[in-house]
């Protein structure tokens, strides 16, 4: 690991003597970013239901990112600065492997399908801000390095592309009824008297 990776992560972290109304917020973001992406993910669905199905779509793929990295790590198996000694762990954490972080790269794969749809760019904005301020949250409480965060945005967005195409390829291959259903706003009517 060089100097300047290792000069970040000492100045990312909180180190020995946090300052703590810093790390409440880090240890915040570092548990509950995740659920918070969640719920702005709930907001996006409610308030734009013709992107139902496509925000499902993505959930799931978050779900297929977070199992994947947490495969590549395990391969790789790069250690975690509080595994190093580097600077303490200020929430509850395994030994597993840190490269590519899990949160990172699901949280930001889903801000980047967001953001590529037109009608979701503003909780897309949203979803971003939150993964970048949850990335250096993990780094600040000690369960990362920063370039751990970097190569999750950038898996994260490797995936966005591929589950993009993805969901693209699904579109084609819907009749056209269904597509047309699929971005309807108001419900169905239920036939006569119904």
């Amino acid at each position: 690991m060089n100097a300047l990776h290792l000069q970040l992560t000492q100045w990312l972290a909180a180190g020995a003597q946090p300052t703590p109304w810093l790390l409440a917020l880090a240890s915040g973001l570092a548990m509950g970013g995740g659920w918070l992406a969640a719920a702005v993910m709930g907001w996006a669905a409610w308030r734009q239901p013709g992107q139902r199905t496509h925000i499902c779509f993505m959930l799931a793929g978050a779900g297929l990112t977070a199992l994947l990295c947490h495969a590549i790590a395990a391969r790789l198996y790069l250690p975690r600065p509080f595994i190093l000694g580097l600077v303490p762990a200020y929430i509850p954490h395994g030994a597993s492997g840190a490269m590519p972080s899990t949160h990172a790269s699901a949280m930001f794969m889903v801000a980047f399908a967001f953001l590529a749809r037109p009608a979701l760019r503003g909780p897309g904005a949203a979803l971003f801000v939150l993964a970048a301020a949850t990335g250096w949250a993990r780094i600040h409480v000690g369960v990362h390095f920063p370039l751990d965060i970097a190569v999750g945005l950038m898996f994260g967005a490797f995936m966005a592309g591929v589950l993009g195409g993805a969901w693209r390829l699904v579109e084609l291959a819907m009749p056209r009824r269904l597509r047309r259903l699929g971005r309807r706003q108001r419900p169905l009517p239920l036939g006569p008297g119904g």
